[in-house]
Order: structure tokens, then sequence, then C-alpha cells
């Protein structure tokens, strides 16, 4: 006797919308991870509590000369690291300190306010693109758009100041990187990101 079982399957979620028609992301989030301390699987040491990474696959496509650079970082950390130094944590590393951040929505731009060193990024959602040439920038330039209910930002014009964690994961001032915020449910968001720098990296990667 064959006997089949019929899964019930939720249909996706659909967030409020906002008076303008687009989805509602705003409020006060927090990433619930262990993200800031390393973005890769990490055992547990003083003052680290272990977790899983939130890089896809595990791995980190340095080019041979960066994996050197990395393993400095590391053990440099304690006075290396931006964050020691009290300096803006970049993108997308403020996103998974652990420490809150609100969201508010504008009919041409969407502002996220950190509660670390109290920075406020400003996200364009007029359609208008970078400036031109390059620029420094500690936080990035951010342009966004939404595809369905996802907001997807387009990030560049960074400093090569910044680390992606307390590891001594880094970057170079060619860093480019697309983020997407999406609503799963009324208290959760899936944020991923995609990780582009020639100067460092061998390939593109991603992080959710």
């Amino acid at each position: 006797i064959n006997v089949h079982v019929e899964q019930e399957t939720k249909p996706p979620y659909v967030p409020n919308q906002t008076v303008d028609g687009e989805p509602d992301l705003q409020g006060i989030w927090q990433a619930m991870n262990t993200a800031a301390w390393n973005i890769q699987n990490h055992s547990a040491r003083h003052e680290v509590p272990a977790g899983q990474g939130v890089v896809d696959g595990n791995e980190i496509p340095y080019q041979p000369w960066a994996v050197k650079q990395k393993a400095v970082n590391f053990e440099t950390r304690s006075t290396a690291d931006p964050e020691v130094n009290c300096y803006m944590p970049g993108v997308p590393r403020i996103t998974y300190m652990p420490h809150p951040f609100q969201i508010l929505q504008f009919s041409d731009r969407i502002l996220i306010l950190y509660e670390y060193v109290h920075v406020t990024r400003t996200i364009y959602m007029d359609g208008s693109p970078h400036p031109d040439g390059h620029i420094d920038f500690w936080m990035g330039d951010s342009r966004g758009h939404w595809e369905g209910n996802t907001l997807v930002v387009d990030v560049i014009h960074f400093n090569d100041r910044t680390w992606f964690d307390r590891a001594g994961n880094f970057h170079s001032d060619a860093l480019h990187i697309v983020e997407r915020y999406t609503p799963t449910s009324p208290n959760h968001l899936q944020y991923e990101v995609t990780i582009e720098d020639p100067k460092v990296f061998t390939r593109p990667w991603k992080m959710s």
C-alpha cells in the first residue's frame, strides 16, 4: 500500500507596506549570532563565544598574499582591529555586531541608525547613481532599490581601514558589496551580502 502524506506548505510571508506602498522594514533589529567575533566557524576561546559561521561554504577565497595578511591581523587584533579604536566598523560588519539598529523609511531614502558609535547610514532610494571617482568613506556609499519584498543595496566607495570581524578578515578600498534584506516574518529579516574585491579575493563570495 502506497501512502502519500500531503505536506502543508505555508505561503510566503507578505510584510506590511509603508504609505508609499513599499515593504515596511521599519523597526529595531539585532543579529543574534557570533559573526562579530568571526564570520567563519570558530571554537570558543578567551572572550570569544563559539559559533557557526555565516560565510557560504565557510571558505573565504583570499589571494595568497592576503592569507598572510589575515594571519598578521589576527595576531595583532588586540590593537589593530578598527573596532578596538572605536572607528566606524564599515559594512557589512556593523549589521551583525552585537548591538541593535533601527530602520526608518522615507520615499527617497532609508536611514539605518546603529547603536554602535551612533553611526547613521543613508541608503538613497531615488534612483541616483553612485558619485563618480573614488571617495574614501568608512561606511561606503549606499544606493538601494526593491526587488519584490527584498531591499537590495549596492555599496561602493569604501576605505581600506575596516575589517569584517574581530578575527582579522579584511578587504581593500576596492570593496564592492550587494546587500539583500528580506522580511521572513514580523520579527525576522534574512540578511545576505555578496562580497567582491579583486585586490584581495580570487572570486566573489557570500555571507547570509
